[in-house]
């Protein structure tokens, strides 16, 4: 949930650091559940995909810290034992890369025909593992990370030692006109098993030679909500669905509102709206965009029962009593706070009165505890 549209603003957006307080992005992952509830829905795309030779191919496109691409990893294995398996994970934050590195030593143990690659490149750069520019092209840092060992003990400690060279390609700098971050130095980092290299060889990238095609492509929460439906579109949904082969399928997850959390928000901002483009307007958008080339896809934006779906925070049921700690309505306040996207400047003008703390205790009392509705489609590639 790190967008780096390239070097481009939308010019309805103001400038805003919000997705890079960790802090607040931490707290929000370890108290809602979304995260397991995205992996749950993208794997049910598994039973539509039908991968070819030599590999099955997944794109994660913002791999956060790594909990839908490993348990989406885990029913690859359930479903495809003997398949290897080409995993590529975009992801901006340095961080979030550290945490994602500490989930794949198990991965590689269960399923040991896998090559990991993550990159900080552009949506529009990320799924051909290369700059669009010339002069970052030939910059492009390009690492091979060749594990020794079968054990994810072994494996662990291999990846824990990669940290300087973690710190110096995940550099980032943030954009002057709409403050998301940008990497400094094109990065590509190739991750497999070192006795598996040669069952490998076909699959494991090499710089310039590296295509598309994915089986599956993964989107959730890749932009910010206020963007308008054309710069999404633009910079991330059309980048992503001309990197879908013949049969393969993306999977797009946003926010949609209608729930307990943006009615927290608006008792505090009552004209708050900050799901604007929904996601049959994304889809027309994107029809218009590609053009000619949309005959080649099938858009599903699925009725709203199919479509829709919900996740919560975690509460004890005697959290939610008569006197609710102090912790439960913090953790509250920042889930809904950060679900609906409020700049900081916003929240510590409210933070003077007590006001927020008893809306966010009203809330939780109403409902029993406090829950969100995320919204996705689905793009396909017809197999001509």
């Amino acid at each position: 949930m790190l967008p780096d549209v390239d070097n481009t603003s939308d010019s309805a957006e103001r400038p805003s650091r919000f997705f890079d307080h960790r802090q607040k992005y931490l707290a929000f992952i370890n108290t809602c559940n979304e995260k397991w509830k995205v992996a749950e829905r993208a794997a049910k795309e598994l039973t539509h995909i039908r991968p070819e030779p030599p590999a099955l191919r997944i794109f994660d496109a913002g791999m956060g810290d790594g909990t839908v691409l490993t348990n989406v990893m885990r029913a690859m294995h359930q479903r495809y034992k003997t398949l290897p398996f080409y995993i590529v994970g975009k992801e901006i934050s340095l961080e979030d890369i550290r945490l994602s590195l500490e989930k794949m030593p198990d991965r590689l143990v269960e399923h040991p025909a896998t090559v990991i690659i993550m990159t900080n490149l552009n949506y529009s750069e990320a799924p051909w593992l290369m700059p669009r520019d010339i002069n970052s092209a030939a910059a492009l840092n390009w690492q091979t990370v060749e594990l020794d060992g079968d054990s994810s003990y072994g494996f662990g400690q291999q990846l824990r030692r990669l940290d300087d060279l973690l710190i110096d390609a995940w550099q980032v700098t943030a954009s002057p006109s709409t403050g998301n971050p940008l990497y400094v130095r094109p990065t590509v980092m190739i991750i497999y098993r070192k006795d598996h290299r040669f069952s490998l060889d076909s699959i494991i990238p090499r710089p310039g030679q590296a295509g598309a095609d994915y089986d599956l492509i993964l989107a959730s929460q890749p932009w910010r909500a206020r963007t308008s439906a054309e710069f999404k579109v633009k910079y991330v949904l059309a980048p992503l669905t001309l990197a879908l082969r013949a049969s393969g399928r993306l999977l797009a997850v946003q926010s949609c509102g209608n729930d307990p959390g943006l009615e927290l928000i608006r008792k505090v901002w009552p004209d708050e709206d900050p799901f604007q483009a929904n996601r049959h307007e994304l889809l027309k958008v994107l029809r218009k965009q590609l053009g000619h080339e949309s005959r080649n896809y099938n858009f599903n934006a699925h009725a709203d029962n199919k479509a829709i779906f919900r996740f919560q925070m975690h509460t004890l049921p005697e959290e939610i009593a008569e006197s609710i700690g102090t912790s439960t309505l913090f953790a509250a306040w920042n889930a809904a706070t950060y679900v609906a996207q409020i700049e900081d400047q916003r929240i510590e003008n409210t933070l003077s009165t007590a006001d927020y703390l008893e809306a966010t205790a009203g809330t939780l009392k109403d409902y029993g505890g406090l829950w969100f509705n995320d919204e996705c489609f689905v793009i396909s590639k017809r197999n001509h």
